[in-house]
């Protein structure tokens, strides 16, 4: 199991490490320079919104479903087609309950425009994690790896040409950005949907209410630990952009967005490790066998490294949002940024041992942990 783990990471970081770090570097923080820090802001401040009521639309059903098709393969078939129809009906659950709030915290026309796109993207990128989530517990990590990185490299491909326009002369607006995102995100909804479905050999959608009752009530403590983590992870940017005045607060969003763009793209890492060891724990403890030698394996190849990074980046802090060229706001960013990746050590050590925990279904713990957190 640890010769599959490993083999599978390397290609799964591989990956990943070809095409997300320049979707960072070369086109996200190029769209922040383009747009400009305020813009950018109500775009971040936005999609942290979103971010947060994302719980009305996963319920816990996509790390339920890696933990449940992992140590039962047999249930692909039988689950696939009602978990789709539920998730089409938390779909608009979430779209309404988004959509209301925005109104509540009196968004602007325009920012309820992309309001609506960020939601549609968000419903696209929640149906692709869940289908993944099959395809990882089946253990097919070489397909998952390619979807995993499929939307980004599609994503590349158009803004690169929106921003070769832009330097040319031409306009660039951050709606075009949230668009891109939309065709890739259909565009890999579809391909992984028709992968999925292939192997589970479903022919139609089936409505049953009783089967939809027993899956949240199943997920609803999976749907807990998310909800109280991505408040925590994801509350900052709609915070700042509502607490302070209005321009100001964008402005301030903004120069956070700038700093946890390392962070979050650092973050890649544990979370590749997390998406590896869910399914593969979850096998391990269904067939008794001993999961320490795989932990103490995480850990080195995980936390050592983080370490290192952590500290190179709090020295480093002002030289680094230098080279990204952030303008009149290094300084600022520098500073974000150098207390944010004090967080990346203790955050890669609790995704391997919460992902440990999330095998073994021990979400009370987990849960009251996070809790404490928040």
């Amino acid at each position: 199991m640890q010769k599959k783990f490993v083999t599978n990471l390397g290609l799964v970081l591989l990956l990943n490490l070809l095409i997300k770090p320049y979707w960072i570097i070369g086109i996200d923080r190029n769209v922040q320079i383009a747009v400009g820090t305020e813009q950018y802001g109500f775009y971040y401040a936005i999609f942290s919104f979103s971010f947060i009521l994302n719980i009305l639309l996963d319920f816990g059903i996509t790390n339920f479903n890696n933990k449940n098709i992992s140590q039962n393969n047999h249930l692909l078939s039988k689950h696939l087609s009602s978990i789709i129809v539920l998730r089409i009906m938390l779909a608009v659950i979430f779209a309404l309950v988004t959509f209301s709030v925005g109104l509540l915290i009196d968004y602007t026309p325009d920012m309820m425009k992309m309001l609506v796109a960020v939601i549609f993207n968000q419903i696209l990128l929640g149906f692709i994690l869940y289908l993944r989530s099959n395809l990882a517990g089946l253990h097919l990590f070489k397909t998952d790896s390619i979807v995993s990185v499929l939307d980004r490299l599609i994503m590349i491909a158009i803004c690169s040409y929106l921003l070769m326009l832009h330097r040319q002369g031409g306009e660039f607006n951050i709606t075009w950005f949230v668009y891109s995102q939309t065709i890739a995100y259909v565009i890999t909804t579809f391909i992984t949907l028709v992968v999925v479905l292939k192997k589970a050999k479903v022919r139609r959608l089936q409505w049953r209410w009783p089967f939809f009752v027993m899956i949240l009530k199943k997920s609803y403590p999976y749907a807990v630990l998310v909800l109280l983590m991505t408040f925590y992870n994801w509350s900052n940017g709609p915070m700042l952009e509502r607490m302070l005045p209005f321009r100001v607060g964008a402005n301030q969003a903004g120069i956070f967005a700038s700093a946890n763009r390392l962070l979050d793209g650092a973050n890649m890492i544990p979370v590749l490790f997390a998406g590896l060891l869910l399914p593969i724990f979850a096998k391990m403890i269904k067939l008794k066998q001993n999961v320490e030698e795989m932990v103490r394996l995480s850990f080195s190849l995980l936390v050592v490294p983080a370490i290192v990074v952590a500290v190179c980046c709090f020295f480093f802090s002002y030289e680094i949002m230098d080279l990204l060229n952030y303008g009149n706001h290094v300084q600022e960013s520098s500073d974000v940024f150098k207390i944010l990746m004090c967080c990346f050590v203790p955050v890669s050590m609790s995704y391997i041992f919460g992902t440990l925990l999330t095998a073994n279904g021990s979400l009370k713990q987990l849960n009251i942990m996070a809790v404490q957190v928040c």
